[in-house]
């Protein structure tokens, strides 16, 4: 049997899997709460761009007056760039953020069992994937958990707390310290598809899609409707734009076949979009031009 965390626990360096939107925004928020952070790409061309928006988001709070010029600094400095999943090993909690999809996420979570030290705590930002399966992909299962984050991260204060069937309590209890002390606001929630956000947010996407499949309306209008009516900051189709077609898709699937209820069937103008390789924002073109 494992050895339940220490009651004096505490994370003080951070591993960040995935250097892209997510994570750069995971490794900044945790760089500007003061904990030292390693994150991990496969290119340093993809560590170079993760830094780079990480300055780019800390200088608008440096011309803000948020943050000095200093701490600009002392933040970016905080942060380590790696290509091997090894330098992670000295971590006391590893994030990972990296494609939604589950084969990758249990092949990293195996490896990160392997490379880091016993009383790490493996998190996932996971927006649907199961916690339990990944951590059934390691020794450790009950310091498994998801920490899933809100894009983008710097601003966005919710992280979805979700726990395992075998995540412990003090694993919660580090992980939900850990947030407050990165300024955002915990809020938990048991491991079933899609959480809690995407469960209630995918099948809204996914229905504003078959309204504009079915011409019920123009994408102006579907969105305009949401804002000004529902008094969302962004219209359905703008969002689903913004996240990304191909990982609405993938959620949604994790929603179908986890749940089996035929009300989360992708819409096929999603599949056409994602097929196509209009995925939104990433690509300059989904349900508009970018």
């Amino acid at each position: 049997m494992r050895e339940t965390l220490a009651d004096d626990f505490t994370v003080e360096t951070v591993g960040v899997v995935g250097a892209g939107t997510m994570g750069n925004g995971i490794a900044q928020v945790a760089a500007r709460a003061g904990l030292s952070v390693v994150l991990r790409d496969v290119k340093d061309e993809f560590l170079e761009r993760g830094m780079a928006a990480v300055g780019k988001s800390l200088q608008r709070d440096v011309e803000k007056g948020r943050l000095t010029e200093d701490e600009k600094r002392a933040v970016v400095g905080r942060i380590r760039t790696v290509t091997e999943l090894n330098e992670l090993g000295a971590a006391d909690l590893v994030v990972e953020a990296v494609t939604e999809d589950v084969k990758v996420k249990t092949d990293l979570f195996r490896e990160l069992d392997e490379i880091t030290k016993p009383g790490a705590i493996l998190a996932s930002n996971t927006s649907s994937i199961s916690i339990t399966k990944l951590g059934a992909a390691t020794r450790r299962p009950d310091r498994v958990i998801g920490m899933h984050f809100m894009n983008p991260v710097p601003v966005m204060k919710l992280v979805e707390i979700i726990r395992g069937i075998a995540t412990s309590d003090e694993t919660y209890g580090v992980v939900r310290d850990l947030t407050l002390k990165l300024d955002k606001t915990p809020l938990e929630c048991n491991d079933m598809p899609g959480f809690v956000s995407n469960r209630v947010l995918m099948p809204m996407i996914n229905e504003a899609i078959f309204a504009l499949y079915e011409g019920v309306a123009t994408r102006e209008s579907i969105d305009g409707i949401m804002k000004l009516g529902m008094n969302h900051p962004m219209g359905p189709l703008t969002l689903a734009d913004f996240i990304g077609l191909d990982v609405c898709l993938a959620i949604l699937n994790v929603l179908h076949d986890g749940l089996g209820d035929p009300k989360y069937r992708a819409c096929p103008l999603l599949k056409r979009y994602v097929d196509a390789g209009w995925l939104g924002r990433k690509t300059g073109r989904g349900f508009y031009e970018y």
